[in-house]
Order: C-alpha cells, then structure tokens, then sequence
C-alpha cells in the first residue's frame, strides 16, 4: 500500500483526518514535519533520561544553597549540611525541593518567636504544626513538613546538636483515608472522542492503559517502546526509583502507530514539545483543554484519574492484587489494597444478596 501524504503540519493534524483512510492504512502514514530541515529546530538531548534527571538534581540543589544564603536566619548553617548529608545519598530534586521549604518555614519561624535551633522542645513543634494547620495547609501538606521536620531532627540528634529527649512522644497527624479518584465509565466514553490531537489521544490513552505516573511517560524514548510484544520499559520508577515492565491495549497501540507515523524522527524521547521540552504543565494543559471540550470541567478529573481509572477497571476485571501492585510500581501491598476498597464487588455483591433476604422477611429470630 502506497503512503498516505498529508500536508497538513502535525501540531494541526487531527484525528478526523484518518477516519477516511482504509483500514489499518493508519499503520503506514508519513507527514513531512514542517521542521524536519530546519537547523535550529528544537531537539530533545542525546543524553539519557537518567544523566537528565541527575543535572536537573543538581541545578535544583544549587538553586536550594542560593536561596539560604541569601536569608540569615538561626541553624542556616545546619539545614545546609542536612540537605548536603541528603543530597550525597542520592535524594530526588523534588524531595530536595520539599525539604528545603519546610525547613525555611521551620527555622524562620523559630526566630519569629525567638527561639534557637539547638534547644528546641516537643512544644516547639507542636506550635509550629498549630502554626501551619492556622495558614490553611492541607492536612496532607501538614504531615509532609511534620515528618520532613522529625527527619531533620533526627539528623541533628545524631550529631548532637539537639536534645535527644525532643524525638520522644513525636506528634502523630491522622490522615484521611480517602478514596482514589476515577473517572466514570460513562464520562471516559464522552472524553477519548473529543481529543482531536494525536499527540494528545496517544499520551492519555497510554496513561489510562499502562497505569504509568505523568513523569514516567514524559522520560519515555522511543527505544522504550516494544510495539509488537505491546509492552514498555519504565528503567526508573518516578518515586521509587525500581524498573518495571508495563503493557498496553489494542486501542492504545493504535493511537501510538499514528503518532509514530506523523512524529519528528530525529526526536528521542516518545513524546516532545513542539517548540520547548514537554512539561507535565504542558499536558496538564492539554488535559483541561480535552476536558472541557467534553464537557466535563466541573468533575474535577485530573491526569492522575487516569491511574486510577486504570487500576479499577483491572481490579473489576478480575486481576490479582498482586499483580496490579507490581504494574503500578507500589512498594508495599497496602497502597494498592485501597483500590479494593474502591471496587470490590464481591462486597457489593454479598450486601445486596443479603438486604434481598432482609426485604422478603426471611429472616428468622429475634433481637
């Protein structure tokens, strides 16, 4: 079969334009990319994803020792050599992020009130959670700094700068047990019709058919792609750093060929911007846009709805806990297991074979 030519530029490229093209010709598109012999065209680094991700740690870090010493506050000096001690062992830009601003909020706070680093006590730190819980932080957010704060403690008892007697009875915050958030079956069928843009079908399809996190399917390159075994290797899990192999569906692998056929070749990562890198911003952006266009806006849906949307319709399918929790990359079964919560329908099963019996008076005694 001949190549179908189009001369449309990708970034306007639709996928209205292939509903005419006979079956599987998808599989066989080429698109002259407006760019393919411009010089200065943007184009992803050669380096991998890993040399990557280890320069911007490194640019983060240099950004975080900036922004200390510009303030002079009490323990600068501490909370630099903790976040040195953490940065040697390998912590991620965004835990190093995180953990240098709750340790800013921490010791300006401290010299708000007058208080020194060194003789801190257990009621220090309780002030300081009242403090944030009155700014309005989410309790989550709360917990976070609470237990980055305890960690840092903990590093300075070590060295004894702090009492050791500050780390006993440590402030316990109890978390919402809430339910992952997925997307109505109903509302997904009125959503994937709306996305006009290749790019766009083929990036939310593969979230909502691997389970991926946003960041792992922004790293992806094109050689992580197996197209006929339908499958992906994520070589660096986004939180804890393990590799897993993922796999996709039919419609997914679809949406993919499509985009391999219309995709600047000379790009190495699976999914790029068209001018700059592309952000999770970028997608998040996008993902409103097809949203809204499908009028769906006001659920609240979000990218991360995607992996739970995935992990329901498994459990609904009747895969094993087991296997999903090594699919979605968790460490501990527990963090999968709330998805049982969500979709375990031999509860609901059992509760309305039970309330049938109830509602015909079968039941015998009395209470």
């Amino acid at each position: 079969m001949k190549e179908q030519i189009f001369s449309t530029p990708p970034s306007r490229l639709t996928w209205n334009h292939l509903q005419d093209l006979p079956v599987n010709a998808e599989h066989n598109i080429r698109v002259d990319h407006p760019k393919a012999s411009s010089p200065t065209s943007y184009s992803q680094p050669v380096k991998s994803v890993a040399a990557r991700k280890e320069h911007q740690r490194r640019l983060a870090f240099v950004h975080i020792l900036e922004k200390f010493s510009k303030q002079d506050i009490p323990g600068r000096e501490h909370a630099i050599r903790y976040l040195q001690h953490k940065f040697r062992r390998n912590c991620k830009k965004n835990s190093l992020l995180n953990m240098a601003i709750a340790l800013r909020f921490f010791l300006t706070w401290l010299q708000a009130n007058g208080n020194v680093l060194e003789y801190i006590r257990h009621d220090d730190i309780e002030a300081f959670v009242e403090h944030e819980q009155d700014r309005g932080l989410s309790i989550r957010c709360v917990h976070g700094r609470l237990k980055m704060l305890y960690t840092f403690i903990g590093y300075l008892v070590e060295r004894q700068v702090v009492d050791a007697g500050t780390l006993t009875k440590k402030i316990k915050i109890k978390l919402p047990e809430s339910l992952p958030r997925a997307i109505d079956p109903e509302d997904l069928k009125v959503l994937f019709p709306c996305m006009q843009d290749i790019r766009d079908r083929a990036i939310f399809l593969m979230l909502l058919r691997t389970g991926m996190r946003i960041g792992e399917l922004l790293d992806l390159r094109v050689s992580d792609i197996n197209l006929v075994e339908k499958k992906v290797l994520i070589y660096e899990g986004e939180k804890n750093s393990r590799g897993r192999v993922v796999y996709f569906s039919d419609d997914a692998e679809q949406a993919l060929r499509i985009w391999f056929g219309i995709r600047d070749p000379r790009q190495e990562m699976l999914f790029y911007g068209y001018k700059v890198a592309l952000s999770y911003g970028a997608v998040y952006k996008r993902f409103c846009y097809c949203l809204e266009a499908a009028g769906l806006s006001h659920k609240g849906y979000t990218i991360h709805c995607l992996r739970h949307t995935y992990a329901s319709e498994l459990l609904n399918a009747g895969l094993r806990l087991e296997v999903l929790q090594q699919l979605l990359g968790h460490s501990s079964l527990e963090v999968t297991r709330q998805y049982a919560r969500l979709t375990d329908r031999t509860r609901e099963t059992e509760y309305f074979r039970a309330m049938t019996i109830i509602e015909r008076g079968e039941i015998n005694g009395h209470y």
